[in-house]
């Protein structure tokens, strides 16, 4: 087992009555058979004392005395170390470990400002090194520079979108008008046609009447005529006779009647003759009259046609407008989408910029300090560390030792740099394999030269807070420990 006090690895004193007197448990069981046998040895009767010169008497009931004494204290601390050995299991192959945050940048750059000192107490969130922050805040500026310029294209893309609907709103609106009245046009035009067409024909039959009329009107003349020279004859001849006195004046004047009649009736049938010529040259006009509207009506139709052809070719092109809409509906998305990449883009910007501060993560003490102001560094360049208080035992206790301790049981700890101290912890957890297995090159037992050797498995061992009240700062990882475990 053990040794009833922690020998240390670095030359720790033991006790003497350990060392000398009963070094292990077979000692103890010759010392106690030993002390037996003098207890059991025959009793000196006086005759025999008589015999025994007096300068023995007095050594000799020494000798006793300091055996008995011996045999007496040996069996109490034979007991005493059994009953020890049987609680507790120890090891000296145990050391303190801790937190050790490792403080590197983020982001490459020249240091600018260091702000701590070796071994210095720092908390969390302490400003630890400053970067030189202008090459960050110059993209910073460009980012913001990219976020509001795809806002404007964002902004104008909206506009147009706006612009585009409403202008195709009203194209189409226009269009679908014209193409009504163009239908429309077309329509009246085709009536205008048909009722041309269908004048065409009265037309031509009053030409046709008015031509029928002109000889029956040139007969009535010559009638006339006839009439007029046997008038005209007549009243000559009365009149010779009147003069003559042959017939009297009342028949000169019958004669002269009949005369103005016929004069009057030759030119009645001249006018008619004119009316009728006058009523076919109307009529002529009519017909061209009626083929002109009908050629007017055919001009119109072919206008219409035309006009409902342009009309829908403006419904067509408002209709694209739609399309275009569509379109700058789909440019606005994509400005959106620049917007969104120009604001991560800010913010990753934002981001690098914080990272030149760099801040203690926890607090803790500064150690391995190697940055220095101008400094070059890389991301991920080693600058510092922090060591903070949370601080705990790894003992590596021997497979050996394992079987009854369980996480929980009470464990005293003595580190080297405290001899005189001991320090209450208990034990946290064991480890899931042993320190080989975790080893760069772990053994390989089926290579054939399998030699069988005592496992070393990690035991965590906390510190009980009280135990460490004023040697919090004292304590430091890899301190040498020893350590003692109460099992049940």
């Amino acid at each position: 087992m053990g040794t009833n006090t922690l020998n240390g690895r670095n030359g720790h004193k033991t006790s003497i009555l350990e060392k000398e007197v009963i070094p292990d448990l077979e000692t103890l069981e010759a010392v106690t058979a030993e002390t037996s046998a003098i207890a059991e040895a025959p009793v000196v009767t006086p005759e025999i004392e008589k015999e025994v010169p007096a300068k023995r008497k007095k050594p000799t009931g020494l000798i006793l005395a300091g055996l008995g004494v011996g045999a007496i204290a040996a069996g109490t601390f034979g007991f005493h170390y059994w009953q020890y050995a049987s609680t507790h299991q120890e090891t000296d192959n145990a050391t303190v470990a801790g937190n050790i945050h490792q403080i590197s940048t983020r982001i490459p750059g020249t240091i600018s400002e260091v702000l701590v000192n070796d071994n210095q107490l720092v908390q969390p969130g302490q400003l630890l090194v400053k970067l030189d922050p202008r090459d960050y805040q110059s993209q910073v500026q460009q980012a913001q520079a990219a976020l509001e310029n795809a806002r404007g294209q964002a902004q104008a893309a909206q506009a147009n979108i706006a612009l585009t609907s409403q202008t195709t709103s009203g194209k189409t609106s226009q269009a679908q008008g014209d193409v009504s009245s163009a239908v429309a046009a077309i329509s009246t035009a085709q009536a205008a046609v048909q009722e041309a067409q269908s004048g065409i024909p009265a037309a031509q039959a009053e030409v046709r009447l008015a031509q029928a009329g002109i000889p029956a009107a040139q007969a009535q003349v010559a009638q006339a005529n006839a009439n007029l020279e046997k008038a005209q004859a007549d009243y000559n001849r009365y009149n010779e006779l009147y003069k003559t006195g042959a017939i009297p004046r009342q028949q000169l004047d019958t004669a002269k009647a009949a005369y103005d009649v016929a004069k009057a009736q030759k030119n009645a049938a001249i006018q008619g003759v004119e009316q009728a010529q006058a009523k076919l040259a109307s009529a002529k006009v009519g017909v061209a009259k009626a083929q002109s509207q009908l050629a007017q009506a055919q001009e119109n139709v072919t206008n219409a046609q035309a006009k409902l052809a342009a009309s829908k070719g403006g419904l067509q092109q408002a209709t694209a407008g739609g399309q275009d809409t569509t379109v700058k509906r789909s440019q606005y998305e994509a400005a959106k989408a620049a917007i969104a990449q120009s604001e991560a883009s800010l913010k990753n910007a934002q981001l690098q910029l914080s990272y030149v501060n760099v801040t203690a993560p926890s607090a803790g003490r500064i150690g391995r300090k190697n940055v220095e102001v101008g400094n070059r560094v890389q991301s991920g360049t080693p600058l510092m560390a922090i060591v903070d208080n949370n601080y705990w035992v790894v003992a590596n206790f021997k497979e050996t030792q394992l079987e009854k301790m369980r996480p929980g049981e009470p464990v005293e700890i003595k580190l080297d740099t405290f001899p005189h101290h001991t320090f209450i912890g208990r034990v946290d957890s064991v480890s899931p394999a042993s320190g080989a297995q975790f080893a760069l090159l772990p053994p390989d037992n089926a290579t054939g030269n399998f030699t069988k050797v005592v496992q070393r498995i990690p035991v965590k061992i906390v510190f009980d807070q009280k135990s460490i009240q004023g040697y919090e700062s004292r304590i430091t990882p890899g301190m040498s420990a020893e350590v003692a475990v109460e099992v049940k």
